[in-house]
């Protein structure tokens, strides 16, 4: 198996999802804009600055995860021909880091906070709240649905570094 194929694959798949950050991100600025121009009611105005942020944050992260990985392809190459062993041992690593904070952030604290934005809807009655609440909600599904499928392409990438190493 050419570990360091499967490595650039990899970095490739995540260049192939990182710009759906950006296009979430895009959309929720356009509606933001939307709600500028169009708002007319409370809860209509309160949706400007709730998605403009969510916007922003999601095209930002987007952004430093496309740069990251697009760099990481060519320290792949280098890090492999140095010390093929070494590299797949640091990859493992970074591999296990990586699926740690999936389980903790994405399995636990982005749920956590989609159920205490879902509870501000129900029982805070101003719009400004409601709209933050919701616009939460989306941003924290984008998070998921995202890196959900990373977390499952990290997880194989990390068993066929496991089967180089043996």
């Amino acid at each position: 198996m050419d570990i360091l194929k499967t490595a650039t694959n990899w970095a490739k798949a995540e260049l192939f999802s990182t710009p759906f950050f950006i296009l979430f991100g895009i959309g929720f600025v356009a509606a933001s804009i939307g709600f500028w121009q169009l708002g007319k009611t409370d809860i209509a105005k309160a949706y400007i600055f709730p998605t403009l942020l969510a916007g922003l944050l999601l095209i930002t992260i987007g952004l430093g995860l496309f740069f990251t990985n697009k760099s990481r392809i060519a320290q792949f190459e280098t890090a492999h021909h140095t010390n093929a062993e070494a590299f797949v041992k640091s990859e493992i690593i970074r591999a296990d880091k990586t699926l740690k904070e999936y389980k903790t952030i994405v399995f636990k604290a982005i749920p956590l906070i989609i159920i205490i934005a879902a509870m501000f809807i129900i029982f805070v009655d101003k719009p400004i709240w409601r709209a933050i609440s919701i616009t939460t909600i989306g941003f924290m599904v984008i998070l998921l649905l995202v890196d959900g499928t990373a977390h499952s392409r990290i997880k194989a990438y990390k068993e066929q570094l496991i089967l180089v190493e043996k």
